[in-house]
């Protein structure tokens, strides 16, 4: 892209400037001494240099039990952030702190010595709730026994009832069940009433009938009195808990509220910035991080967040800016990332330029891949391809992906891709896209609002005349249609195509006009040009099967009246086709065709020499062995009666055992239910008392 050229000679001069590196940043000595948990970048991982100070971060858990699944996970989560973490040899960093003195867990009187990582005792030092990821509901029995509702081990046994925690009066315990949408599974669980009465702490911290978060006394309590403190360093240790603690919205209330406190401190916008990262919010990420940078430029870790999410938008001027900062070694893992992504880029281009679409998706791909996985050129660029390949459901999905251009950085929509601006460039295959799927409006509306942005720019001036064009030609068709002007609308949509020669809605609407006027084989090209645009096209294929049975080419109809039937299930006007259209095929063939009914109803065998019929028969045949007093046969004779409707080319047949003593004496019955597939009158499966899925996985198998 055109904005990669100045990048690669700047980068190929990366190695010269690799040794300008200090092993710390200069800080004044009187800013408050900050202990720093190194947060990483947005992307992945950036090299740190130190490690946390007296040993491995220790976190509790948000669940008191030691064996819950939420503990493991909490567990995992804190050990990883522990072994990015690190402390600066200054102390004056400000970022997200590692344990201290004031840190809740540190106080924790009931933490024993020993005990592991992510597990705390209540304060109570009550035995642990055992909850699971249910519905949160726990029902108490009148002797106080806890009987958990819908708790399931990862063994799969059910968990015993567990005496109730009882407080200091010895009255049971109230165990509220929240809404079970938090970070730690369903069934979220509140001990005790909630929050105190009076207390500041906002809904979104403290409410876990909303949240659905799990809040123990003892983070609740470390919360309020980070609301409750005016002290910004102190509201700054308590987001960087709830930040390890992956409650992130937490986290950037208690960051909102330490920038509130002081609101020219670099680390506090820093670490809400990561906090942002965390939550999607990108953009107000990148504003923070530019924020911090302004009022500490020689802040390294704004710098370094900055480089990375510019790299996860593809800017690559932008990102070496901050990945070269005076004073910082750039990590190497990130300069060879923009490395990459420089070729890649290139190669992209090139690709688009020679119009090879496979190659510009592979390298769009490759691009994302390495990290600039919210590039709205790259996406674009590969949604273009994939227009150009005749896929235009994957091209309209993953343009619906790309959020709206504002909520990036200002430099995504002004940045030059292809020749015109990235915001221009997202509307110029935004109408295109647009168009194929027949939204003709909405095309128009796209390609003249790229107009306006950049008229001069050849290939979007062409593509707003050719959507002009086909929208006239399009909605010219139509009225002619609806005034029964058949032929002249044929005229209509033809002009459209000489604008648009891959419009597959233009093509299949020529095709229904064909139709009207009984040409029945043009109606059958234009179908074939409009599926061979768009292949999932169900108009155009019920258009085919219409015109093909109108030929008698029985076979085509049958095939594409099958396709249907299966894409639409619930179609009836379908499926009578479809078993008109296999009556006639079998006609035409000069082989029997048994009096099978279109209702779902399986037809009984009511002599030997019918069901010798009934095996020989052309295609797929299903026979079902029963017996009427059989309970099993009682239940499952409604689900072959319904595979009957969902799978109308297949013959579907039963006989009574009972009744046909000699039929099944001949095929060995001994169990019911039994099922026999046979095709072109070989015997191709049997089946005995088979469950519903295996029973239609063998009729769809064999359908096929």
């Amino acid at each position: 892209m055109s904005h990669s050229a100045k990048p690669i000679q700047e980068i190929s001069s990366f190695d010269s400037l690799t040794t300008r590196f200090h092993d710390s940043l200069s800080c004044d000595e009187n800013k408050p001494d900050f202990r720093e948990l190194d947060l990483a970048s947005p992307v992945s991982p950036l090299r740190t240099r130190g490690s946390v100070a007296n040993g491995a971060l220790t976190s509790s858990s948000s669940s008191s039990s030691s064996g819950s699944a939420s503990a493991k996970n909490s567990n995992n989560t804190h050990t990883q952030l522990a072994s990015r973490s690190e402390t600066k040899s200054n102390n004056h960093s400000g970022e997200l702190s590692g344990l201290s003195e004031t840190s809740p867990i540190a106080q924790d009187p009931h933490r024993s010595s020993n005990s592991k990582p992510g597990h705390r005792r209540s304060v109570s030092a009550e035995p642990p709730l055992i909850y699971s990821g249910g519905n949160g509901a726990t029902s108490a029995s009148s002797n106080g026994t806890v009987l958990p509702s819908g708790n399931i081990c990862p063994s799969g046994k059910i968990l015993k009832a567990v005496p109730a925690p009882r407080n200091a009066t010895g009255t049971g315990r109230i165990l509220k069940a929240g809404s079970g949408t938090g970070n730690y599974g369903h069934g979220s669980i509140v001990r005790g009433g909630g929050p105190a009465a009076g207390s500041k702490l906002t809904a979104s911290v403290m409410d876990a009938n909303v949240t659905g978060n799990i809040h123990f006394a003892g983070e609740a309590m470390m919360v309020r009195r980070a609301l409750a403190s005016s002290d910004p360093e102190e509201v700054k240790k308590a987001g960087n808990e709830l930040y390890r603690r992956d409650h992130f919205v937490e986290a950037l209330s208690l960051y909102d509220r330490a920038i509130s406190l002081s609101p020219d401190n670099a680390a506090f916008r820093s670490n809400r910035a990561a906090a942002l990262t965390k939550l999607g919010r990108l953009g107000e990420a990148v504003k923070e991080c530019e924020e911090a940078v302004r009022l500490q430029p020689s802040y390294g870790r704004p710098h370094q967040r900055l480089a990375s999410l510019y790299l996860r938008f593809g800017q690559v001027e932008y990102a070496q800016r901050h990945l070269f900062f005076p004073g910082q070694q750039p990590d190497q893992s990130e300069l060879q990332k923009l490395k990459s992504l420089v070729k890649h880029l290139n190669q992209c281009t090139d690709a688009r330029k020679i119009g090879d679409w496979k190659s510009a998706i592979r390298e769009s791909d490759a691009a994302m891949e390495i990290g600039a996985d919210c590039s709205p050129q790259l996406i674009a660029c590969k949604a273009e391809a994939l227009l150009k390949l005749h896929q235009v459901e994957e091209a309209e999905s993953i343009l619906s992906n790309i959020p709206k251009l504002e909520n990036y950085p200002p430099c995504c929509s002004q940045t030059k891709v292809f020749g015109m601006l990235a915001e221009v460039y997202l509307l110029y295959v935004r109408a295109q896209v647009e168009m194929a799927l027949g939204r003709f409006e909405n095309a128009v509306v796209a390609a003249e609002k790229a107009g306006m942005i950049d008229g001069s720019n050849v290939e979007v001036a062409r593509v707003l005349n050719n959507v002009k064009m086909v929208a006239r030609a399009r909605s010219r068709g139509n009225d002619l249609f609806s005034s029964g002007r058949f032929s002249e609308a044929c005229s209509a949509y033809g002009e459209g195509l000489k604008y648009d020669s891959c419009n597959s809605v233009l093509y299949c609407n020529r095709a229904v006009c064909w139709s009207k006027l009984g040409l029945w084989e043009k109606s059958v090209e234009d179908c074939n040009q409009a599926l061979k645009i768009q292949p999932n096209y169900m108009k155009a294929l019920l258009r085919r099967a219409v015109s093909n049975a109108k030929l008698e080419r029985w076979a085509e109809a049958t095939r594409d009246y099958e396709v249907l039937r299966r894409e639409l299930p619930g179609d009836n006007e379908v499926a009578e086709s479809l078993h008109r259209a296999q009556a006639a095929l079998k006609k035409s063939r000069g082989l029997e065709v048994h009096s099978m009914t279109f209702c779902g109803e399986v037809e009984e065998v009511s002599s030997l020499n019918k069901f010798k019929s009934a095996t020989l028969s052309p295609g797929v045949s299903v026979i079902h062995f029963k017996v009427a007093s059989n309970e099993q046969c009682e239940e499952i004779s409604p689900f072959i009666n319904m595979l009957c409707v969902r799978y109308p080319s297949v013959n579907f047949f039963k006989v009574d055992v009972e009744e046909l003593l000699a039929v099944a004496k001949a095929e060995s019955i001994r169990t019911v239910p039994t099922v026999k597939i046979y095709r072109n009158g070989e015997k191709v499966m049997e089946l005995i008392r088979p469950s519903h899925q295996l029973l239609e996985d063998s009729v769809r198998n064999f359908s096929l």
